[in-house]
């Protein structure tokens, strides 16, 4: 794939970027290690005041990268400007708490003396330089919450973005340098997919961050695995989103359409597979089916758009094909299904609610990666969870219900890295997030996150 910023919206080539070659990567991986070495040795306050003024400076800068994120993406232009201040945030929220998540633990008195210790305690380091290849569906957000964490834990970052958002991940290296961080902290590759193993495999790298497909994670675990460096993988996920008899319906409904066309319906983390319980199936999909309809498709520069234009060509005619594919096995389309007729241009893709969908529909056990919902009627509870866990998917999930009692059995038996009660899932920089199954390993975000890139040390002193 060339490296280049396409406009979703037009098709229009705009800009075009020559991939760095043999010397040049050299020269970036020798500096991410001459940085680390310098870099590890400086003070929480100090990674504190350099992470502070980095999101003080995208902050200032947040409509126009949010622009530039439109431009290359086609998330509709107010999205954009939310993700820029959900990074600033996140980067905050790391400056303030770093310290005390990654401060010495120290074991209980007992034990230490037990071991033959006069004194012992756990210490959380640096690795070193890591690689972090990222995706292009939030191009701001899926990168930050590894920096910020990464930076504030004393690592370096060694950033292969995904190559239809170059500009966005040129900004990136350019924040971080004029917030003052050393040459090399962090740095941008524009390298293709091949390069990737080569520099994964280099001895300076020292681990690995992936948030992308389900093959490009085999690919890089595969490689890490073979060099025995650690690694976190966060795939693609096909979340249910269970309506039980004691929901709110109404607001179910309403929450249901944020919930499956954020970000033009390309999120990992979207909910896909609508579960609805038979007493209030005909309720829920008659609200949800019209409010999906009522959205507005078009140009995502306009305020008044609800929903651009999917990133690529290729990723409409994916969605095309699963949707094809459910029809042609008996699913209902009850609003969607299509290419919008007024938009020529552009890779736009009409909201999309499909009915009747059974398991031998591609739509079931594949990501619908675009804004097309799959509803389906259940008798009771057991099957509700029966369908969510049909998948090969883990990553989170959502359930509508008063009953404590089925929170409880949800909480036990849904197989995924969240649970999300009464609205819908979104990543914070307090909670962990990640999945089970093939949406990947390791957690993002909190003290779990921040620690996945760290030498957990023992240290401890004869008596």
């Amino acid at each position: 794939m060339a490296i280049a910023t396409v406009n979703p919206a037009t098709g229009e080539t705009l800009k075009t970027f020559d991939a760095y070659d043999a010397g040049k990567i050299e020269d970036r991986l020798a500096r991410a290690e001459e940085a680390f070495r310098a870099y590890r040795g400086t003070s929480f306050a100090q990674r504190n005041e350099l992470l502070r003024r980095a999101a003080d400076l995208l902050e200032a800068d947040q409509d126009d990268i949010a622009r530039t994120m439109t431009t290359e993406m086609g998330k509709p232009l107010g999205a954009a400007v939310a993700e820029a201040a959900k990074c600033v945030k996140a980067m905050r929220w790391y400056a303030e708490h770093a310290a005390d998540l990654l401060a010495d633990e120290h074991p209980d008195p007992k034990d230490v003396k037990d071991s033959g210790a006069e004194r012992a305690y756990v210490r959380y380091r640096p690795l070193g330089p890591v690689l972090a290849v990222m995706p292009w569906n939030f191009p701001l957000w899926q990168v930050m919450r590894f920096a910020a964490p990464a930076l504030m834990a004393g690592n370096v970052g060694l950033l292969k973005h995904a190559s239809n958002v170059p500009q966005t991940a040129l900004y990136l290296e350019g924040l971080f340098h004029r917030a003052g961080y050393p040459e090399g902290c962090f740095q941008t590759l524009l390298v293709g997919s091949s390069a990737i193993e080569d520099i994964l495999r280099d001895r300076r790298v020292a681990a690995a961050t992936l948030t992308g497909s389900e093959g490009a994670g085999r690919s890089v675990a595969a490689v890490a695995g073979d060099e025995i460096k650690k690694t976190v993988l966060e795939l693609g996920g096909s979340d249910p989103y269970l309506v039980l008899p004691s929901a709110d319906v109404d607001r179910a409904a309403s929450t249901a359409v944020t919930a499956r066309v954020q970000n033009n319906g390309q999120s990992c983390i979207a909910a896909k597979r609508f579960i609805v319980h038979t007493d209030v199936y005909d309720a829920f999909t008659e609200r949800f089916t019209e409010r999906m309809a009522a959205l507005r498709v078009g140009d995502p520069m306009h305020g008044d758009t609800d929903v651009g234009p999917l990133a690529s060509e290729q990723g409409r005619a994916d969605l095309e094909e699963l949707v094809d594919d459910a029809v042609r096995r008996g699913a209902t389309a009850r609003c969607g299904g299509q290419r919008p007729p007024d938009l020529k241009a552009g890779w736009f893709y009409e909201p999309t609610v499909l009915t009747d969908v059974t398991r031998d529909m591609r739509i079931h056990h594949e990501e619908a990666f675009g804004p097309v919902a799959a509803v389906y009627r259940v008798a009771d509870l057991d099957e509700a969870i029966e369908v969510a866990n049909d998948t090969t998917f883990g990553l989170s999930s959502n359930a509508w219900t008063q009953d404590t009692a089925e929170q409880g059995r949800l909480v036990r038996d849904l197989e995924a890295g969240g649970v999300y009660f009464n609205g819908m899932t979104a990543s914070h920089p307090a909670f962990p997030f990640g999945g089970v199954k093939r949406s990947g390993y390791g957690r993002e975000l909190s003290a779990h996150g921040i620690r996945e890139f760290c030498n957990v040390t023992t240290v401890w002193y004869g008596a």
